[in-house]
């Protein structure tokens, strides 16, 4: 293996449980290394940090595999992804659900991976070069234990592309029919594509927040914008809602969210194509008023230097949805961008209601599920914002 080098004192952050080191703390940056190649890191006066993938081309240029020299070879992975599996078994007994996120990246010890599991089949997602130079091995090690039906590689994530990495997806193991699956979650089921649907085929990391709409959904006519598969609009539905509107700018999208309501029976929900925005800002020349207003937008941000343009956005959204609750109604909204604070976050949303002349009583707040952990040396993990408020004309 090459070695490199740090700076001095760019070892701080990594000695204190961070995984990541960026191009501008290393003494060099050799072209001669291929990205992804696995090297060994050391600080200025030659202390080992660890092993792990290095990346002449991206900013993140050093991504922490080991701390005592291991390599990434099948058995690396395949104790990686057992010790991980041994936490979803403890958080998710089979009768609550049979859809997780096995590996969530750096916080089980594989920086830039993503895969989950639905029922039979897998999604797997690479975004460091490190981690798509080994995605064979990762897949073959998956097959070994697991036996899954079909293994999808969604790397279609605009991420890749500050790795110089390609956007893909294709099956590696099985066929496009082993792709769609049927999942449980705590008593409703979805119908879902891992080929086809968002990200991985469904958004696993709303579940705990789905749960929290249906405290507050009944009686409720509710509003669910970005609505992808139906998540929240179903969930709402399921606590008994009086109706539910679901709204998403993706034919497939909606087409999915029908499905997903007949599979489970539920009725009283309309469906509309559109714009969010736009869409929002007729239902409120419309006049129309809800009891819930859900809002769980993608990212609008993938970088730092667009965060102001982001938070405009999140201010806009937020504004729209407050103008459609009804006095002593709920606003339920998120935000998956990590770039964004949850101060700032919070931030925006307190503006909005300012301008809206609204009063809100916070009465949740939440972040992703625990099949997403969040790891405590590195605030990078930590991305999605939930938050709902009971609402009052002041």
């Amino acid at each position: 293996m090459d070695s490199l080098y740090l700076k001095p004192k760019e070892h701080r952050r990594l000695f204190k449980g961070h995984l990541w080191s960026f191009s501008n703390e290393l003494q060099s940056l050799p072209k001669d290394i291929t990205a992804g190649e696995t090297v060994k890191l050391y600080t200025h006066d030659n202390k080992f940090v660890g092993t792990g993938f290095y990346n002449p081309h991206s900013l993140i240029a050093f991504r922490l595999l080991s701390r005592t020299g291991e390599i990434p070879n099948g058995d690396f992975f395949r104790k990686k992804i057992l010790n991980a599996l041994d936490l979803r078994k403890k958080l998710y007994p089979e009768s609550d659900t049979n859809a997780f996120r096995l590996i969530h990246g750096e916080s089980d010890g594989l920086p830039g991976l993503v895969v989950d599991c639905f029922n039979k089949a897998i999604a797997v997602q690479a975004f460091s070069a490190g981690m798509d130079r080994h995605l064979p091995l990762i897949c073959d090690v998956l097959l070994d234990l697991f036996q899954p039906s079909s293994v999808v590689v969604r790397n279609e994530s605009v991420l890749r592309e500050l790795e110089g990495l390609p956007l893909y997806k294709k099956i590696v193991h099985g066929t496009s029919a082993d792709a769609v699956q049927t999942i449980h979650d705590t008593g409703l089921q979805y119908l879902i594509n891992l080929l086809e649907g968002h990200k991985t085929g469904f958004f696993l990391d709303q579940r705990d927040n789905r749960r929290i709409v249906r405290k507050i959904a009944h009686g409720a006519e509710t509003l669910d914008v970005f609505t992808s598969d139906g998540g929240f609009g179903l969930n709402a539905l399921f606590g008994g809602a009086k109706s539910a509107t679901m709204v998403d700018i993706s034919t497939d999208a909606l087409q999915r969210a029908e499905e997903n309501a007949i599979l489970n029976k539920l009725s009283n929900y309309a469906l509309i194509k559109g714009d969010a925005f736009d869409v929002l800002t007729q239902l409120v020349e419309e006049k129309k008023s809800y009891d819930l207003v859900i809002l769980d937008p993608p990212s609008f941000t993938k970088s730092r230097k667009n965060l102001p343009s982001a938070l405009h956005a999140y201010k806009k959204l937020n504004k729209l949805g407050l103008q459609l609750v009804r006095n002593g109604g709920f606003l339920a909204t998120a935000s998956c961008s990590h770039h964004v604070s949850e101060e700032d976050f919070l931030g925006v949303i307190r503006q909005a209601s300012f301008t809206q002349k609204k009063q809100l009583r916070q009465v949740f707040r939440n972040t992703q599920p625990a099949d997403h952990p969040i790891l405590l040396s590195m605030p990078e993990t930590h991305y999605l914002k939930f938050a709902c408020f009971y609402v009052n004309e002041m």
